[in-house]
């Protein structure tokens, strides 16, 4: 069996990396400080078939004042979260074998308001989004998409500084392996186009999307 994991170099990353090594998958990782830019196009077009692709590169904005965010935060944020998985996604479909899955790191923040990085929000919303949208499709040609949405974790991007205030506002960190373990609750499930939500100290659970009222 193998895999692709994007934003492999990260602390989550890693974690997804080591668990899919341990359930005896082949992995190939990309990152950007491997020369990898999910936000490229062109650069997606060399990667090939796999069984499993976890698109899990993320970044936050770092700012909290949508006044003062700059343009070059913006796009990057839409670069690495949305334009990621939306060009990975794009190419998974046209290579991966019926059978294979994707899942897609997305957060909490996409479920749910994020006032200290609203972009991050934006971005993450979308991503969630995506991945119901997309499922119908997909599942035609015998490909399952799922997205995990886990809490804050304890990685680089969350600095000592805005750790500490989450943490003085009652938030408990998830470690990076609670995510892996997400994300292969995910794989595992038989569903497409859900939501996987991780938070300390519970099992992966499959979020319920209540739908909206239909007409009168």
């Amino acid at each position: 069996m193998t895999a692709l994991v994007t934003g492999a170099a990260g602390g989550i990353g890693k974690a997804i990396t080591a668990k899919l090594r341990s359930e005896g998958f082949e992995v190939k990782e990309l990152d950007l400080v491997s020369g990898f830019d999910v936000s490229d196009p062109e650069a997606w077009e060399h990667v090939g078939s796999v069984d499993l692709a976890c698109l899990n590169a993320g970044i936050v904005t770092g700012s909290d004042d949508i006044a003062t965010l700059t343009d070059e935060q913006y796009r990057r944020a839409l670069g690495v979260n949305l334009d990621g998985v939306v060009f990975g996604v794009r190419r998974l479909d046209r290579v991966m074998p019926k059978g294979s899955t994707i899942v897609v790191t997305a957060s909490l923040a996409g479920l749910t308001a994020i006032a200290d990085d609203p972009i991050y929000g934006l971005t993450k919303h979308a991503v969630v989004g995506f991945v119901r949208s997309v499922a119908p499709q997909l599942a035609e040609r015998g490909i399952r998409i799922q997205a995990v949405c886990p809490g804050w974790a304890n990685t680089a991007l969350t600095t000592t500084e805005f750790r500490q205030n989450l943490e003085s506002r009652g938030f408990r960190l998830l470690s990076p392996e609670a995510v892996a373990d997400g994300v292969w609750a995910a794989y595992k499930s038989d569903g497409t186009g859900e939501a996987w939500i991780v938070q300390p100290g519970r099992e992966p659970l499959l979020y319920e999307f209540k739908g909206v009222p239909g007409p009168r």
